[in-house]
């Protein structure tokens, strides 16, 4: 069984090492990650790219460019997508220097969208294994590979929400 994720990131760093982590992680199902920077994915190969159970946007508060290339890349995604195969992990929240209304940003746009909000320690080998084993439990899902549950109706149970004081923030 083969299953695919797209992990987009500006920062190539912790892309890289959690790609590795997730390909090596998993015995049972062949995993397959594709990188990318920003979306759209270039045309050339698209006949033969293999079809993308997840798609995870990663976002590093630390660097406002992060959250922008993101909201940069979110409209070439089909919309059927965020029907539960789209989700955003976010790393860098417990820096000191990273703004509340940054996070708040974050919370918003996945909010609005849906989709489940991961967070991740992205400067330990631990914070990465960690996050490895959460995405691999949300691909399996979003791939069909988990028995009774679907990818929308894991969005459901783990997407973010807004207290109610911030959603009138939000209209």
């Amino acid at each position: 069984c083969l299953t695919s994720t797209q992990l987009v990131e500006n920062e190539e760093q912790f892309q890289k090492k959690l790609a590795d982590v997730i390909v090596n992680a998993e015995k049972d199902v062949s995993v397959g990650v594709r990188l990318a920077r920003r979306l759209p994915l270039p045309v050339e190969n698209e006949e033969t790219r293999p079809c993308i159970d997840l798609v995870v946007f990663i976002i590093n508060l630390s660097f406002e460019r992060s959250f922008q290339s993101v909201e940069l890349s979110l409209k070439y995604v089909d919309p059927g997508f965020f029907l539960g195969k789209v989700c955003f992990l976010v790393t860098g929240a417990r820096c000191w220097s990273v703004s509340s209304d940054r996070l708040q940003s974050v919370r918003k746009l996945a909010t609005s969208l849906r989709c489940p909000l991961l967070y991740a320690e992205d400067q330990t080998v631990e914070g990465v294994n960690t996050a490895a084993a959460r995405l691999l439990r949300v691909l399996k899902v979003t791939a069909g590979l988990t028995p009774w549950a679907t990818g929308l109706s894991l969005s459901t149970l783990t997407r973010c929400t807004l207290s109610s004081d911030l959603e009138g923030d939000f209209d």
